[in-house]
């Protein structure tokens, strides 16, 4: 008896290449399950409609308010989203290097500042709490020179400035406006990694070489990690997405003395465009993300990190599969997570071998060849904020 028909969609914003792949391979896979993947169309949604998704892969919604709205609505009707919608509006990377570091990931050191200037209706006397002037110098004491300035929402490399001196920070300060932005250390790397990460634990680090052009900053380099390096950025990269519970991520490091910052690790809607990634990661990309949407839509989701949001607040208790006692306020945070070596993910196909490890046989079925689509970048990435010098 064939099983119940499931619809996985997909919401999406100006890629080209991403979209007409992915849909075709889970159409491909899932047939068998009676699985079938669409655009999602939307114009209106009543507050007790009915979700048709039992998937949906969000890749545009911090763009689109209407959108956020919408997926959060399909939460509650029991669809799972990718990424969830709640902890995705909760996030910002200044939680984010504060979180890493209660989890033992190395970051650069960070300081979140006060905006320049407020919306309408905020005077002087709504400033109350604030200091002023702006220790500015206790902060570049802090972080350290050089430095860089950048918004703690937000990606792309937008208002992102390199700082040399406490005049040049002043003076990027007064350009930011109503921007909330982070101020950090800056790392002089020998290498720097870019890691796709799927389902938390599926991670493929991938050498990157911010300095070259666009379409060549990608390189395919299996081995270009050692054992050991390999092994921490594999780690490093499980335990940040397991604690923020994203499913489709990158997690970028910049290696200074053998030991990978975590630089970026809030791309929750990643560059996967074949034309930036090449087609090595394209296939790797499209064929993983096929095949997580039919691990999600087959058997269901509890998150069960060890820092979800409601429990951050003491909120809910933890979910079924999570660690026993609560994270938050007053509660000490969960012991690190061991590795998992990607080969040991059932569902992962060609998952990252590290070096000296043995594989596991490769799977007898390939996706689909690349497309033939116009080039157009996906996103923009934020990597140069590590600060090569």
């Amino acid at each position: 008896m064939a099983s119940e028909p499931m619809k996985i969609g997909l919401l999406c914003g100006r890629e080209s290449t991403f979209p007409g792949a992915f849909i075709q391979r889970v159409n491909d896979l899932g047939r068998e399950h009676n699985i079938t993947a669409e655009l999602v169309k939307l114009g209106g949604t009543r507050m007790d409609d009915p979700s048709p998704y039992r998937v949906i892969v969000d890749r545009i919604s911090h763009e689109i308010p209407y959108y956020r709205a919408y997926l959060k609505q399909a939460v509650l009707e029991g669809t799972i989203v990718i990424n969830n919608p709640f902890w995705w509006s909760a996030d910002d990377k200044f939680f984010e290097c504060a979180l890493a570091t209660k989890l033992g990931v190395a970051v650069p050191k960070t300081v979140v500042l006060p905006q320049k200037s407020y919306v309408e209706g905020v005077v002087t006397e709504s400033l109350r709490n604030l200091v002023y002037p702006i220790p500015w110098q206790e902060l570049i004491d802090y972080v350290g020179l050089p430095a860089f300035m950048k918004p703690f929402i937000g990606g792309g490399w937008k208002n992102v400035y390199k700082i040399h001196s406490v005049e040049e920070l002043i003076w990027a300060f007064d350009q930011t406006g109503q921007l909330g932005m982070i101020l950090q250390e800056g790392i002089t790397w020998n290498q720097y990694v870019r890691c796709y990460c799927l389902g938390q634990t599926n991670i493929m680090p991938i050498r990157y070489e911010p300095d070259n052009p666009f379409d060549k900053r990608y390189v395919y380099d299996p081995a270009f990690l050692d054992t050991e390096l390999a092994a921490r950025v594999v780690h490093d990269a499980q335990v940040l997405n397991q604690a923020l519970g994203f499913d489709m991520n990158t997690v970028e490091f910049a290696v200074r003395d053998g030991v990978p910052y975590a630089i970026d690790f809030l791309n929750v809607a990643p560059d996967m465009d074949y034309h930036s990634v090449g087609h090595q990661y394209f296939e790797w990309v499209v064929e993983n993300m096929s095949r997580l949407v039919i691990e999600r839509a087959l058997h269901g989701y509890t998150p069960g990190a060890e820092y979800r949001w409601d429990a951050l607040l003491n909120s809910a208790a933890a979910p079924a599969g999570s660690p026993a006692s609560k994270v938050g306020p007053t509660h000490p945070p969960a012991p690190v997570t061991a590795l998992l070596d990607p080969q040991e993910i059932a569902w992962a196909w060609h998952p990252y071998q590290i070096p000296g490890r043995g594989a596991r046989p490769a799977p007898t079925d390939h996706p689909a060849n690349a497309p033939a689509a116009a080039p157009g970048p996906d996103g923009v990435p934020e990597e140069q904020a590590a600060g090569k010098s």
